[in-house]
């Protein structure tokens, strides 16, 4: 077993840079239960890192829309380090705006999206794990419970794939130089593995959803007032 890595060599990149055309408004400042999304995203991911990147819509991070970050309002109990950078055009872009702010020296990046606030603190530990362990990359997954067709080709067997969520940790070395020529993709250990990485998989958590449209918001709202409950 690798050793694990210091506590202070591991970032999380939080991407909330999109512009909620699908939602209908910017679903990563809405609020979830007196927390807007992307605070919650951030809070859970400051418990793993000794820093976060928040990747924000260029006005969000000009000042024409209110953060919450630069009063540190979002971490009142926390000593990670926050920066905030501006988002791009495309997701990845995004990502490698992101990663330009992680320090040099760090050994593990996760890459979370924001718009998915209920990730736990199981799968961040679990993705950071495999990472300590020797993985180039780990991505949290769940088995798919719908039948899947192919359009052309008809139902298709589920039993070999399933669903990938975030956070994704990375050995920062992998990541980086996966993202270095540019390239577009809507998942980051894709670009890992096209690199020659190896991707592991590991359990990821039915609840760890993300808010796509008005009613995913309302779902998320129930599952925490369950949490509660249940706590």
């Amino acid at each position: 077993m690798i050793e694990p890595p210091a506590e202070n060599s591991i970032w999380t990149v939080v991407v909330a840079a999109g512009a909620g055309t699908r939602f209908g408004a910017r679903k990563q400042f809405l609020d979830l239960r007196g927390e807007r999304v992307v605070d919650r995203s951030v809070r859970i991911a400051s418990t793993h890192s000794s820093g976060v990147v928040v990747v924000l819509p260029a006005d969000a991070v000009d000042g024409r829309v209110v953060t919450g970050f630069e009063s540190g309002a979002t971490l009142q109990a926390s000593a990670t380090e926050v920066r905030v950078v501006a988002g791009a055009e495309s997701r990845s872009a995004s990502v490698r705006n992101g990663l330009a702010e992680v320090p040099a020296d760090a050994e593990i990046i996760l890459i979370h999206d924001g718009a998915r606030p209920l990730a736990e603190d199981g799968i961040y530990q679990r993705v950071i794990s495999a990472v300590a362990d020797g993985a180039d990359a780990a991505v949290p997954v769940v088995a798919l419970t719908d039948t899947i067709r192919d359009r052309r080709s008809g139902v298709v067997d589920r039993s070999s794939l399933v669903a990938v969520q975030t956070p994704q940790a990375f050995r920062a070395p992998a990541i980086r130089r996966a993202h270095a020529g540019g390239s577009d993709a809507t998942d980051d250990a894709t670009l890992v593995e096209a690199d020659g990485g190896r991707v592991v998989l590991v359990e990821g958590h039915p609840d760890n959803m993300k808010i796509t449209d008005p009613s995913d918001l309302a779902v998320a709202g129930l599952l925490l007032d369950r949490r509660q409950e249940t706590s």
